[in-house]
């Protein structure tokens, strides 16, 4: 079989140029933050990682060139090569990029910033499409029918109705040899009509202009959204948080690969999910020092968990910093490091209006000053091993409806959770969180309920195995 020709240096080219009117903002839409991060990152984080980007350039908002420097440099994007202001128009926007590119060959992928939720796949999709195609469209069939409309005396009328089978509505990235872009762009600017009818894509500009090119098209996704509308975001930053909390299931060897003479600490081992964790990362060759939670009083149920756990655990108020850093220094002592914090342990249940004051200040105790205290005391140790702090939150923010403690602790250490990942990413340290909802068992007749502890414990030993950072993530039943 005959080796395939190499293909060209591939660059993707990030238009980042709009202001953000429509959405409301001063801010340009591309720096407001979604589920985490800011637009741009998460389109940023999109062409970083994939294995046919070689370069990336930026086409910025004039006026912000500096917070896109300091975009790339806080989140390690080694890719992107130059940061340029964008024009007053999106196509003088992709000709300042072309021009930047100079004459040598390369493929050229030219996408909204706009649109974070692009797959991977997409962009597999048209570099191989490239090798074919000159010119690459996006596009995805069109679920709405379309009407045609002309000026009535009294407003718009409806005056075709085009067949939806021939419809697509177009994406990006719109991927092109930069030969043919550049050429195509050229007889644009040298034609005194073109400012008349300016196009809205890049691919409009090849039709027009170098109609004997074939376009072609790839599918695209209904994912691909794009930021435009206030609601845009809404829907952006809740289908961003399902896609980056989806952490696939590791197999037994990848576990052990990963957790094997790793120093594992679980505070709340006497926690049912906590008490999991220890012993499943335990099986998986991890050496685990569980550290029980005061100041909730183990019961009978709570004394067994502990007498099954490995070593004899210690009891640690988690509200108390000097209490846990002490903990975790004697942890550092005897084995020179710790990899993993985790933090497990339930919360008091029940409404706000019902709960006296032992309530609320244990929930406060447990579920807001204990996972700071945490924080702090860990941060030093997980700095030298840029190691990963793990947090189970009751539920997630939003969720709990009727339990209003469980509900206020778990939008607390779900937004500290955000919050310290974004802090910690200077440092390689990674947070996350399991929200496994109530650790008891589903009962037979709801399967639906919430996982059994083994089953968060499985989870988590997953999400510490990954690469994730910042996400809250549904523990699988």
């Amino acid at each position: 079989m005959a080796e395939r020709e190499p293909r060209p240096r591939t660059v993707g080219v990030v238009l980042a140029g709009g202001v953000g009117r429509r959405v409301g903002h001063d801010t340009p839409k591309q720096l407001l933050e979604i589920a985490g991060r800011t637009i741009l990152e998460h389109t940023l984080a999109l062409f970083q990682g994939a294995p046919e980007i070689d370069e990336i350039m930026v086409l910025m908002a004039p006026g912000f060139t500096g917070e896109v420097e300091r975009i790339v440099e806080r989140n390690g994007f080694t890719k992107v090569g130059r940061i340029l202001e964008g024009g007053a128009s999106r196509p003088e926007t992709t000709w300042r990029a072309l021009r930047a590119l100079g004459t040598r060959d390369c493929l050229v992928l030219l996408h909204d910033a706009v649109r974070p939720l692009a797959e991977p796949r997409i962009i597999t999709d048209c570099v191989e499409a490239l090798r074919t195609f000159s010119a690459v469209e996006v596009a995805i069939p069109s679920s709405d029918t379309i009407v045609v409309t002309s000026q009535g005396p009294h407003g718009e009328i409806v005056s075709d109705v085009p067949d939806r089978a021939g419809l697509r509505r177009v994406q990006t990235p719109q991927c092109f040899r930069l030969p043919v872009i550049r050429e195509a762009y050229e007889r644009a600017f040298a034609d005194p009509g073109f400012g008349d009818r300016p196009p809205t894509d890049d691919c409009g500009v090849v039709l027009r202009y170098l109609p004997d090119v074939p376009i072609h098209v790839v599918p695209g996704s209904e994912r691909n959204m794009k930021v435009t509308h206030p609601v845009d975001l809404f829907v952006a930053d809740r289908l961003l948080r399902l896609a980056e909390s989806d952490v696939p299931a590791r197999s037994g060897a990848a576990l052990r690969e990963a957790l094997e003479g790793r120093t594992v600490v679980v505070l709340g081992a006497d926690d049912a999910a906590g008490a999991e964790v220890a012993k499943l990362a335990g099986h998986h060759g991890a050496r685990v020092f569980p550290l029980l939670t005061s100041p909730v009083s183990p019961g009978p149920a709570d004394s067994s968990k502990a007498q099954a756990l490995p070593g004899t655990p210690e009891v640690v108020r988690v509200d108390d910093f000097r209490a846990v850093a002490d903990a975790l220094a004697r942890v550092v002592k005897e084995t020179g490091g710790i990899d993993y914090v985790v933090g497990a342990g339930g919360a008091p249940s029940g409404r706000i209006d019902a709960a006296d004051d032992t309530a609320i200040a244990e929930t406060v105790s447990l579920n807001h000053l204990g996972p700071v205290t945490v924080a702090r005391a860990a941060l030093p140790h997980l700095r030298e091993t840029r190691g990963q702090l793990l947090f189970h939150v009751p539920c997630r923010a939003g969720d709990g409806e009727g339990d209003g403690l469980r509900a206020f602790a778990g939008a607390a250490v779900s937004g500290l959770t955000r919050a310290l990942a974004e802090e910690w990413a200077g440092y390689g340290v990674r947070v996350n969180c399991v929200a496994p909802g109530r650790t008891e068992a589903p009962a037979p007749s709801d399967p639906s309920g919430p996982p059994a502890p083994r089953a968060v414990a499985r989870t988590s030993l997953d999400v510490l195995a990954s690469g994730v950072t910042g996400q809250v993530v549904d523990a699988r039943p």
